[in-house]
């Protein structure tokens, strides 16, 4: 059993890594889903990520597919007894309500998210992405309104920028409402902006717990993108080609390579140490769509990584 990490200032005990569900009802049909997350928690995961939105870029989807599908995996298996879930709400593509954290879109997704997954309470709940358009006073009422009544324990943040996270904490305390107590940010070898620097510090100063996404920056740090070598035959190849298939991505897969093998590791494994090592980070989130991967993401937990290991690829990364 991995040991459990405490979640920021909550009283959430969680697994080293988090799995990631944006791929149930799209690249993982239900049954593969049910296989996922059945591999997940007997390898001692008790941590899983959604939200509203997943996955309505997929055609003929609705949205809460997600969702959806974990709830009838509660129901046939029933829920085990230290299982975390945290969902989100408000991110512009939601068929169930417009873009945005007004009082009417919040009630509409907490509801729409405890029906799907048939629970009473959500763990942790995201505001998917930052709401401009009102004043952030009344985004955190209608959000805290939530916690008040007991529909959601913790509140948490996901894609706000660090100094707007820092603002959402003080208007939180000046109006006495519940503080964000979690962070998602766009965080991994090669994706640095939205944590390193200003959001590292408000996170480990304000001990919020902070659990990033694309972690493996959509497959590849798992090292299945090699020069010269054909582009797998997935959906996310054509946007992985623009962004990564690159000097910087050669030369970061480069030290992957040389630090997975001094460990017997995979890449993937490793760039999933490195973030569990950097200050703040509780749990990367990972997806899976075969039990396969599964077993490589939690193979991960306990990889430790020397001080210079870690700083290698700091540095090819950047």
């Amino acid at each position: 059993m991995p040991e459990r990490r405490r979640f920021g200032s909550t009283d959430l005990d969680v697994s080293p890594v988090c799995l990631g569900t944006n791929v149930f009802g799209w690249t993982c049909d239900e049954e593969t889903s049910f296989a996922v997350l059945d591999a997940y928690v007997a390898a001692g995961g008790n941590f899983i990520d959604t939200a509203t939105v997943y996955s309505t870029w997929v055609p003929g989807n609705q949205g809460g597919e997600s969702e959806a599908i974990i709830g009838r995996w509660l129901a046939a298996r029933g829920r085990p007894d230290d299982l975390v879930i945290a969902t989100k709400v408000g991110y512009p593509g939601d068929p169930h309500m417009r873009a945005g954290l007004d009082r009417e879109n919040v009630r509409a997704g907490i509801e729409g998210s405890l029906e799907r997954l048939g629970v009473d309470t959500i763990d942790l709940y995201y505001a998917h992405k930052d709401d401009e358009s009102i004043p952030l006073a009344d985004a955190l009422h209608n959000l805290d309104e939530l916690k008040e009544e007991g529909l959601v324990t913790y509140l948490a943040a996901s894609n706000y920028s660090p100094g707007r996270l820092a603002e959402a904490l003080d208007v939180a305390d000046a109006e006495g409402l519940a503080r964000f107590q979690g962070f998602q940010p766009h965080f991994n070898l090669l994706e640095r902006a939205e944590y390193q620097g200003d959001g590292e510090d408000i996170c480990v100063r304000e001990h919020i717990g902070v659990a990033p996404y694309f972690t493996l920056a959509r497959g590849f740090l798992t090292g299945k993108y090699r020069p010269d070598a054909d582009l797998p035959a997935t959906p996310r190849a054509a946007g992985i080609s623009q962004a990564y298939l690159n000097d910087r991505g050669w030369n970061m897969l480069a030290v992957l390579d040389d630090v997975a093998a001094a460990h017997a590791a995979t890449p993937g494994q490793v760039a999933l140490a490195w973030l569990m090592r950097y200050p703040g980070v509780v749990c990367p989130i990972a997806s899976a769509t075969s039990t396969a991967q599964v077993d490589e993401m939690m193979g991960a937990v306990g990889l430790e990584l020397t001080d210079d290991e870690f700083a290698r690829l700091d540095t090819a990364g950047r």
